[in-house]
């Protein structure tokens, strides 16, 4: 069994490598350069994909951390907590990428848009998160964090819909009409979004993984304690 889980997760990792030569390679040699804005378009191939699995991230975290309310089992509180690191790597991701396209067509680095505004407290919320289980008492971590991954979750569909609630100049490319860009870009864009997919499943599998193993480690060390305790009190140390 140990053997064909290891073998499944080399085959997926060969995946995974493979459609991210594949995403680089569309990225760069397939999709046309885009006429106004040039070469530093080609940011939209990650920056898109970083931001939706940033969401998809962190729509994980709240479903785990209601599942592990509602049934106190700490594997979800470990996939609530091992979602929650990657999506703040992608929206991470999503902060300097942006940047990075919007200074040659905006000529600023920055500006308090309401998309940058809500996607940079998005990241702070979660980094909160994050924060939060490191100070947290060990009794107290999982239960607190579960219901600021709630909570948290709230500003998700706040940035995601800021561009279509409030003025702002960020680009709305995909609508409920489609994906306003030509097709090679469109075939880029969704390969783009099948690696980074993979790539986040793979990240996700790992990390909770460790932490499994964590767990494990955790308690063993428990019951060694436990004996030796026992072992103490039994000869009268």
């Amino acid at each position: 069994m140990l053997t064909n889980n290891r073998t499944l997760l080399k085959t997926f990792q060969l995946i995974t490598f493979f459609m991210m030569l594949l995403a680089l390679y569309a990225i760069f040699v397939y999709a046309p350069v885009e006429k106004s804005m040039g070469i530093v378009q080609k940011i939209f191939y990650l920056h898109v994909p970083s931001a939706f699995l940033a969401f998809f991230a962190f729509f994980m975290t709240f479903i785990a951390s209601i599942l592990y309310l509602y049934k106190r089992n700490h594997r979800w509180d470990i996939i609530a907590s091992s979602s929650a690191e990657i999506g703040v790597i992608f929206c991470t991701v999503v902060l300097i990428t942006g940047p990075i396209w919007a200074k040659p067509i905006w000529n600023v680095w920055w500006t308090w848009d309401p998309r940058l505004t809500t996607t940079l407290i998005l990241w702070f919320i979660y980094v909160a998160y994050l924060m939060l289980r490191r100070v947290a008492g060990e009794s107290q971590r999982s239960t607190f964090s579960a219901v600021f991954g709630i909570f948290g979750f709230i500003n998700v569909p706040i940035t995601f819909l800021a561009i279509r609630l409030w003025r702002t100049i960020h680009p709305l490319v995909i609508t409920g009409k489609g994906i306003n860009i030509s097709i090679p870009m469109q075939h880029t864009l969704i390969i783009s979004f099948v690696a980074f997919l993979l790539l986040f499943l793979l990240l996700l599998i790992n990390r909770i993984g460790l932490e499994n193993m964590r767990y494990k480690v955790g308690e063993m060390r428990d019951l060694i304690e436990d004996k030796i305790h026992l072992q103490h009190e039994k000869h009268g140390g």
